[in-house]
C-alpha cells in the first residue's frame, strides 16, 4: 500500500498543507522548518494503529500533548485534522483508501482527547463515520478511535496494518556503541538502539542473506573493510557485529561495533531498514557521518534495493544535503517546507522553478537554495 496525498490543519508548527506523496519523497527546508515535524503525522497514525499500547490518548501523549501538538497559528479554529488517501497498489490510480481524524481538548477536568471527527472510505464508499448515535449518547466513547479497535476495524483492517507497518529511522551511533547512555530502548527503537535485537530476532537464513548485501555494499564504501559478521558471545549470550578490516598481519584486524565509525554504523542502519518491513519508511537525514561520495548513491541505494524485494515500499526522506538531491531528476519526488509568520507551508516547484528544471536544471540547483536561510553570510560577523 502507498500513501499518495497527505492533508492537515493545526499540526505542529503548519496552520495546514495539502500534499501528493510519491514512491519517493524528499523533504527539503531550513532548520526548524517543520520536516521532522511533518514526518511525525506517519509516526502519529502507528501509535493510532497499534494494538498494544496504542490509541489516540497514547498517540497524542507521545507527542507531549496537544497543548505542544497543536499549532501555535491555531487561534480560532483549535481542532487537529489528518486526512491520508492510499493505493492498495503501485499500478492503481485515484484514491483506494481515505482515513480522517480530527480532535481536540475537553477543555475541562482531565482534559482528555475528543474525537471530532472519524472516516473510513473505501473506494468512495462510507465504511465509517463519527460521531455516530451510538457517540452521541456516550460521549466517552470519542476518547478512542475506531483505528485501535479490533471489534470494530474489521472493515479496514489492511489499512490499519498499513499505518502500523510505519518505520521510522534516524539511527544515533553513540546509542548503539554505549547501550548505558539510554537504559530502555523505546518500542518502536526510532534511534537504532536495538538494531543488534533486531538482527538476533530474524531468521537466520534471512539475517545472513541480508548481511551478505550489506556486507558487499560494506567493501565498496569503506575503506580497508573486508568481512562483516554477526556473532552471539559464548559466555554472555549478547549478539555483537564484528568487522574485519586489511591490515599489516595477515589476517587483519577485527572490531567489534563499538569501534565502528559513525558512518559505518549508520550506513548498516540504513541497509538493514530497507531489507526489513513492508510499509512506510521514514528516514531522516540518512546522510549524516557519511562522505559525500556515499551520500550521492544514497537514493540509487533506495531504489535497487528497493526493486528487488517481492513488495513494493514507499519511502520518505528528509535531507539537507546538495551531494543525495544532486541524484534526483524528478522534481516531483521533491516537497519543499519554507516557514513563515504564518506557519510553514509545504510545497512543489512554482511555475518559474518548473521552468528552469524543464531547461535542464536539477532539483539541487533549483530548489534546494531556497532552504538558505536569507542572512546566511553575516553569520561570520558573531
Amino acid at each position: 500500500m502507498l500513501f499518495t496525498r497527505l492533508k492537515f490543519k493545526n499540526w505542529r508548527n503548519f496552520r495546514e498543507a495539502d500534499i501528493s506523496l510519491s514512491n519517493r519523497t524528499f523533504l527539503i527546508g531550513a532548520n526548524a522548518s517543520g520536516k521532522s515535524n511533518l514526518m511525525e503525522i506517519f509516526r502519529f497514525l502507528r501509535t493510532l494503529a497499534q494494538p498494544q499500547g496504542g490509541g489516540l490518548q497514547q498517540a497524542v501523549q507521545n507527542c507531549g500533548g496537544l497543548s505542544k501538538l497543536r499549532s501555535l497559528h491555531a487561534k480560532k479554529d483549535t481542532e487537529v485534522r489528518i486526512e491520508v488517501e492510499v493505493l492498495e497498489s503501485k499500478g492503481e490510480t485515484g484514491s483506494v483508501w481515505r482515513y480522517v481524524i480530527a480532535f481536540k481538548g475537553e477543555g475541562k477536568g482531565q482534559n482528555r482527547i475528543f474525537l471530532t471527527e472519524e472516516r473510513v472510505e473505501h473506494r468512495g464508499r462510507t465504511l465509517l463515520l463519527r460521531p455516530n448515535d451510538a457517540d452521541r449518547s456516550d460521549k466517552d466513547r470519542l476518547t478512542q478511535t475506531h483505528l485501535e479497535q479490533i471489534n470494530n476495524n474489521i472493515e479496514f483492517r489492511s489499512l490499519v496494518e498499513h499505518f502500523a507497518s510505519t518505520t521510522y529511522l534516524h539511527l544515533v551511533p553513540q546509542l548503539l556503541k554505549h547501550p548505558e547512555i539510554s537504559g530502555r530502548t523505546p518500542e518502536s527503537d526510532p534511534f537504532g538502539q536495538g538494531l543488534l535485537q533486531q538482527l538476533a530476532r530474524t531468521s537466520k537464513k534471512t539475517r545472513d542473506a541480508r548481511l551478505r548485501r550489506i556486507n558487499d555494499t560494506l567493501q565498496k564504501a569503506v575503506p580497508l573493510f573486508s568481512e562483516l559478521r554477526f556473532e552471539q558471545d559464548a559466555v554472555t549470550g549478547q549478539w555483537y557485529l564484528e568487522a574485519n578490516f586489511r591490515h599489516w598481519r595477515a589476517q587483519g584486524a577485527w572490531q567489534r561495533e563499538d569501534q565502528f565509525s559513525d558512518g559505518t554504523l549508520r550506513l548498516i542502519g540504513l541497509l538493514w531498514a530497507l531489507q526489513e518491513g513492508d510499509g512506510l519508511l521514514l528516514l531522516e537525514e540518512p546522510e549524516l557521518s557519511l562522505n559525500d561520495g556515499i551520500v550521492a548513491h544514497i537514493p540509487l541505494l533506495i531504489d535497487r534495493i528497493l526493486r528487488a524485494r517481492k513488495t513494493e515500499r514507499q519511502v520518505l526522506v528528509s535531507t539537507h544535503s546538495e551531494a543525495l538531491l544532486e541524484q534526483i531528476s524528478d522534481a516531483s519526488q521533491v516537497l519543499l517546507i519554507e516557514p513563515g509568520d504564518n506557519g510553514s507551508k509545504v510545497r512543489g516547484a512554482s511555475a518559474e522553478e518548473t521552468r528552469d528544471l524543464e531547461a535542464g536544471l536539477k532539483p539541487a540547483e533549483v530548489l534546494l537554495p531556497k532552504t538558505r536561510p536569507g542572512t546566511l553570510a553575516q553569520l561570520g560577523l558573531f
